[in-house]
């Protein structure tokens, strides 16, 4: 049986990145022979990538890729924030952002599909994504994109890794740039009131409603007189128009001047918003909260159960 020495263990580590001992069994298997060594490991890669693919990603980062008038926003979600520092993790994310502005796929399973080779995985983007689930032990994926192709320039804007926002506009460049900041800061979710989604507009009335009959109730324990039916509705519809107005981006205070709105500024710098893309990692994925004093508690019970 050929000698497994240090440097061939260290080579294999440097290809694989698998723990060391599991590459000198790997070797040691293959006798001496690198590549089948490295064929053993992918395979126990895979099932380690099987094992993760359940796990919650909620955590991650967002990347955008824009050549002109073509772009591309991305959330690319894996398990903690400490893969979204991970060179490979973030390499993958980035190349799958141009590969959307590039190849326009249809949805993620198409962006999957596209030639991509990375850290010895390939030749497909998702054959990458699974080989570095087995790498690196965390599961990822691909949550959610949008490519942007027309007429419209496009300014993009990260904050960290964690908030992304393309924005479509014509005009001034530098007034773009700032409205992409200044969304990623408010968080608007439409550019004028009208824009504003039905369902989002109904939530907010309902929450109008029940505080207003919170005071009602209020306003009769007092023994005061309660408001008219007239004067409640118009108190619902008033919050409902000032709820309107601080989503909605052109009413929103510019955050670098608050005396003028952002439909001002963009007026007085001579540029137009089309509309924007914004992504903050995790939004809407329930994340798993671990009760650690439970976990202990079960198994201790587990073992008293075993003796």
């Amino acid at each position: 049986m050929a000698a497994i020495t240090a440097s061939m263990v260290a080579e294999l580590r440097g290809k694989t990145d698998a723990p060391m001992m599991e590459c000198k069994k790997a070797l040691t298997e293959a006798e001496g022979n690198m590549e089948k060594a490295e064929e053993l490991l992918r395979v126990k890669l895979g099932s380690k990538a099987g094992k993760a693919a359940s796990r919650i990603t909620a955590e991650g980062v967002v990347t955008s890729f824009i050549d002109g008038t073509t772009g591309a926003l991305l959330e690319t979600n894996c398990e903690t924030d400490f893969v979204t520092k991970n060179d490979s993790f973030l390499a993958m994310a980035k190349a799958a952002a141009e590969l959307i502005a590039k190849h326009n796929p249809a949805d993620v399973a198409a962006l999957g599909a596209l030639p991509y080779s990375q850290d010895s995985f390939g030749p497909t983007l998702e054959d990458v994504r699974k080989g570095l689930i087995g790498k690196i032990g965390e599961n990822m994926s691909f949550r959610r994109f949008k490519r942007f192709a027309g007429s419209n320039k496009l300014a993009a804007y990260l904050h960290g890794t964690r908030i992304g926002v393309v924005v479509e506009y014509e005009g001034d460049d530098t007034a773009a740039k700032d409205v992409a900041m200044h969304v990623a800061a408010m968080k608007p979710v439409a550019l004028t009131s009208n824009d504003v989604p039905a369902e989002l507009i109904e939530k907010e009335r309902a929450v109008a409603v029940g505080k207003a009959e919170e005071d009602r109730k209020a306003a009769e324990a007092a023994g005061k007189p309660a408001q008219s039916p007239e004067i409640v509705a118009k108190r619902v519809e008033g919050g409902v128009q000032k709820y309107l107005k601080e989503v909605s981006l052109f009413n929103q205070p510019f955050v670098k001047n608050d005396k003028q709105t952002v439909e001002q500024m963009l007026k007085a710098a001579g540029a137009s918003v089309k509309g924007f893309t914004l992504y903050v990692v995790g939004e809407g994925i329930e994340k798993k909260v671990d009760d650690f004093a439970a976990e202990v508690a079960a198994q201790v019970a587990a073992a008293k159960g075993g003796a």
